[in-house]
This record gives C-alpha cells, sequence and structure tokens, in this order.
C-alpha cells in the first residue's frame, strides 16, 4: 500500500482537467441547452409558441415517435442499427386497429407479439450469423411493409377503431389534463433510464457497444444481448403504432415512411455515438422534443414549406455528428 503522501499527490492528476469535464458535459447535455435555447427563442418570435394547445400537440406528436426512438437507444448504444422501426410501427398500428373489434387486449397484444417476432429474427440473425444489421434490419424494412399490404389490400382497406372503446382512451383520453399517451411515454423513459443505468443488463449493453470481444472476455452475454435490444425495439415501434392508432381511431397504412430516420436523427443529436458504447435514453428524449421544435417553428412562420424541416433537421445532424466526434477526439487526447 502507498503512504498517504502518495496516494494525495496522485490524485490530483487522476482528475478529470476542466477541459475534460467540458468535453464530457457538452456531449451528454448539449443538445438540451440547445433545446431550451430553441424554445426561449421561438416564444420571443411567436405568441402563439406557449400556448397550452400548441405545447400539448408538440408533446403528442413526439410521444410516438420518442417510444420507438427509446427502443432506437438501446440498439445503437450496443453500435447497432434499426431501420425496421418505421414499417414495425406502421404494421403495429394497422394490426391494433384491426385486432381492436376484439378488445382492448388483442389491439395491444397483438402488435407487440408480431412486432417483437420481427426484432427477436432481426437480433438471431445479427447476433447468430453475424449478419450485418443495416442489411438484416433493411430485409425486416421491407418484409414488415409487405406484410402491411397484403392484410390492408395494398393499402386500400383501412381498420377503424371504435371511439367509445377504452383503447380509443389510450390515445385520446386525458389525465390531469396531460394526454395518456404524453403519461406512457414519460413512464416508459423512466423504465428505460433504470433498465439502461441501473441493471446488469444495461451495463451489458454498454459493455458490448464499447468493445464486443473484450465484453465476451468479461462474461457478458454478447448474443442474447444484441437479441434483447432488437426485440425491445421491435416492442416499442410496435407499440408506438398501437398508440398512435388509438390516436387515429384507425390503422393509417401510410404512417411510418422515414420514421427510422427520425428515430436514429434524434437518438444521435441526443448524445447517443453512433459507434455505440456511450448513450443514455433522457438525451433521445430531448432529440425529439427538439426535432419537434424545429418542425413547429417552420409551421409556424407559415411561408416555408416542410420540406425546409429535413433540411434544417439534417444539417443539425451532421453538425450534431461533427461535434461528438471532434469532443470525443479531444476528451482521448486529453
Amino acid at each position: 500500500m502507498r503512504p498517504a503522501a502518495a496516494r494525495q499527490e496522485a490524485d490530483p492528476s487522476d482528475a478529470p482537467t476542466r477541459a475534460e469535464r467540458f468535453s464530457a458535459l457538452a456531449q451528454q447535455h448539449g443538445a438540451l441547452v440547445t433545446l431550451l435555447v430553441a424554445m426561449v427563442a421561438a416564444s420571443l418570435s411567436f405568441d402563439t409558441f406557449l400556448t397550452g394547445d400548441n405545447l400539448e400537440n408538440m408533446a403528442l406528436s413526439s410521444a410516438f415517435l420518442a417510444v420507438v426512438a427509446l427502443g432506437m437507444t438501446f440498439v445503437i448504444v450496443t453500435g447497432g442499427i434499426d431501420l425496421s422501426v418505421g414499417s414495425l410501427f406502421a404494421l403495429g398500428g394497422v394490426l391494433a386497429a384491426w385486432g381492436s373489434q376484439y378488445g382492448t387486449a388483442v389491439a395491444l397484444l397483438l402488435p407487440l407479439a408480431v412486432c417483437g417476432l420481427i426484432g427477436v429474427v432481426n437480433g438471431l440473425l445479427i447476433a447468430r450469423s453475424g449478419l450485418a444489421p443495416f442489411i438484416v434490419t433493411l430485409a425486416a424494412m421491407l418484409g414488415a411493409r409487405g406484410i402491411l399490404l397484403a392484410i390492408t389490400d395494398e393499402g386500400s382497406r383501412t381498420y377503424l377503431v371504435d371511439k367509445d372503446s377504452f383503447f380509443a382512451t389510450l390515445g385520446q383520453g386525458s389525465l390531469l389534463g396531460i394526454g395518456v399517451p404524453i403519461w406512457i411515454t414519460v413512464a416508459l423513459f423512466a423504465l428505460g433510464a433504470v433498465v439502461l443505468r441501473l441493471t446488469r443488463f444495461g451495463q451489458y449493453v454498454y459493455a458490448v457497444g464499447g468493445n464486443e470481444d473484450a465484453a465476451a472476455l468479461m462474461g457478458a452475454p454478447v448474443a442474447r444481448t444484441k437479441i434483447t435490444v432488437y426485440a425491445l425495439s421491435g416492442l416499442c415501434a410496435g407499440l408506438a403504432g398501437a398508440l398512435n392508432a388509438a390516436w387515429l381511431v384507425s390503422g393509417v397504412t401510410i404512417l411510418g415512411s422515414g420514421m427510422e430516420l427520425e428515430a436514429i436523427s434524434a437518438v444521435v443529436i441526443g448524445g447517443t455515438l453512433l459507434s455505440g458504447g456511450f448513450g443514455f435514453v433522457s438525451g433521445s428524449l430531448v432529440g425529439v422534443l427538439l426535432l419537434k421544435v424545429i418542425q413547429n417553428v417552420i409551421n409556424q412562420i407559415g411561408s416555408l414549406d416542410s420540406a425546409y424541416q429535413q433540411v434544417v433537421s439534417g444539417a443539425f445532424l451532421a453538425v450534431v455528428v461533427v461535434a461528438q466526434t471532434w469532443l470525443g477526439r479531444r476528451r482521448r487526447v486529453l
């Protein structure tokens, strides 16, 4: 054991420098600061931005994407990617609308079962067969969209949800003046944060994303972890689709196109590294809200086409990725 004096002399050198702390904070909370600045600027520019109706509409429209982004967060932290969530979102909504005629339980369990199973298949092919996540989930995206078209007669049939059913209240109901989908989203993110940060499974997720070979040597169940995160992503996409169907009281077949890119953008903007090993679910929620604020501001301007939202979101994502890369290199150098 070293003497106390030696330990005291070593402690200052072991402590992170001010530059390291700043880089870490910028990587973790940069999106939150940007969101707050954007909201302040929008509230000063538009009188209707901070109205109750506008905030509620933004929160409701964010809820469904946020649930998808929650599952995507676990996937990206492991160093993977899931391109199938947009199609699974649409498929989940159609299955939920069709199943609602048999009760709320069927409306919820059917999309969860089907989309979760597709997620498991994705995970098995990636973890056991060693196939690239991009290719596997791209195939699942096309396959899920094909199933969707098959059960809706090439999109010509739209299944409706009874407005007076309990299932419809999950999408259109409110509790304490706040929409039920918002409460569900907040509860899921709280649960996701606990799982990712405070459980052994969460440690495995970070370990696999940080260094898969090292995680295997440490005894982490690499294959099982990958299968689980892709199953979780499928479940989240299916649940989001079901809640959206309850909100719209119908299973709309054209939804979900491009949603996978929105979810990935929100997760990366929130601070999760595409290379894996670093991220947190609260950042993904902030990323979703930031994208919705950008969309709302463009709508408030009125004179701009909605396509500008994609331009701004894409440019912002590019800036975030460059900043993450620079901060990561800076922390390694320091």
